[in-house]
């Protein structure tokens, strides 16, 4: 506990590096539009390799899936190496990772090219974890659920332009969202690789790296072993599955419900972004003066059960604007959810840990992304469209409970 209060007052006292601060943000911004603006488009990639809606939407999940499942074994070590060697060297390589990813998914011409670019892309696929540390290794723990908030406002203008933008694009092909977002992710390494600062100073370096930190279960062991963070993290996996299967049936629900075209599919992916910027623009900032980042997490699953419920119902009564509504809440909810979560996080380790934590929960969030995709896309096909939101709200009804336990919020989270 001293330690860890010694570390605070350290942090309080060291000034904000803003260039730093200015390119962790731009790179949430470009990761915002890269990642997003495939989005729209990955089921009509498919599309010529399949026989019918159920197959496509099949396919579609296993592609994010394999994404994951590529995130959890690679995770930790990324995270262990960005411990030793610094953040900078390391968000370039997933950086550059990501493009390659893209490039290849562009290319496609068979499925098992698309299969190739999502699995680069998973492989190197830490960059956002990566930037969480960065902004850890520069900010205050007092203030980082603040900054971590403006990262998902940035990130929500980047989601805002993505899939509008890759829905616009596809007049071109349905590849030319894949080269576009190469293109971005490009520029961002070229930005870094020119101005970003390392963030992590060599006295706070993890001195070596055995093979303990590179095993993604060993880390996840490890991490739920922290008692402060079980009960959240556990929480927190429950609220993934079904957002990752959302995620990944989205296009397909759309298409197969509502027959919609790529460009409307793009608007409706950016109400997130639009929730994350008047979230945190005007909403979290009022929220942290009242409430604790654990009653912020509360607030955010119980508005993304209301979100899930109007989905559900937009499904059965086959009524867009339930829809539209239920995309509002649910986003608000995943705006707030988000940067409580990650303060909450951060604040409990210090500087030569921040690298294992982020590693640790990106790889506990990649194992619910191998999960809810995989589900969704087999009750989606075999129980209707509306299955994967009422998944939706049972399992994060059940984290909710997880978390509402008194004797954890009065012992854990009173200090968040």
């Amino acid at each position: 506990m001293s330690r860890f209060s010694a570390h605070n007052e350290k942090n309080t006292e060291k000034t904000v590096d803003k260039k730093a601060v200015i390119f962790g943000l731009t790179s949430v911004f470009l990761c915002g539009i890269g990642f997003s603006i495939i989005a729209p488009v990955v089921p009509f990639l498919v599309q010529p390799y399949t026989s019918n809606h159920g197959e496509q939407a099949i396919i579609v999940t296993m592609l994010t899936s394999v994404y994951a499942i590529c995130v959890f074994f690679a995770a930790p070590g990324l995270g262990a190496l960005s411990d030793k060697y610094g953040r900078r060297p390391l968000l370039l390589v997933c950086l550059f990772g990501s493009a390659v990813g893209y490039l290849v998914l562009g290319i496609g011409g068979a499925l098992w090219v698309l299969f190739a670019g999502r699995i680069i892309e998973g492989i190197t696929g830490g960059s956002i974890s990566t930037i969480f540390a960065y902004f850890a290794d520069i900010i205050p723990p007092e203030q980082r659920t603040k900054y971590f908030g403006w990262m998902s406002a940035v990130a929500g203008v980047g989601v805002i332009v993505g899939p509008t933008l890759g829905g616009v694009i596809t007049k071109f092909g349905y590849s030319a969202p894949m080269y576009f977002g190469a293109i971005i992710t490009l520029l961002n390494v070229a930005f870094g690789f020119f101005f970003m600062p390392e963030s992590l100073d060599k006295n706070n370096r993890l001195k070596e790296i055995t093979f303990v930190r590179l095993n993604p279960f060993t880390q996840l062991a490890n991490v739920l072993s922290i008692k402060n963070l079980k009960r959240l993290l556990v929480s927190a996996f429950l609220l993934w599955i079904p957002n990752s299967s959302l995620q990944a049936v989205f296009s397909q629900f759309t298409m197969d419900t509502f027959n919609w075209k790529p460009a409307l599919i793009g608007l409706m992916f950016s109400i997130i972004g639009v929730q994350d910027i008047i979230s945190q623009s005007f909403i979290m900032p009022k929220l942290l003066k009242k409430l604790r980042d654990a009653q912020i997490v509360m607030i955010g699953m119980i508005s993304e059960i209301i979100g899930y419920s109007l989905i559900a119902a937009s499904a059965l009564f086959s009524f867009y604007p339930f829809l539209i509504v239920g995309m509002f809440i649910f986003g608000f909810g995943d705006s707030i959810f988000g940067p409580a979560f990650n303060g909450m996080l951060s604040k409990s380790v210090d500087s030569s840990e921040q690298g294992r934590i982020q590693g640790g929960s990106q790889s506990i969030q990649a194992l619910a992304r191998i999960i809810g995709p995989i589900i969704g896309g087999q009750i989606y096909v075999s129980f209707g469209h509306a299955a994967p939101a009422f998944m939706g709200m049972i399992l994060i009804a059940t984290g909710v409970l997880v978390l509402s336990k008194e004797a954890h919020i009065n012992n854990t989270f009173g200090a968040s």
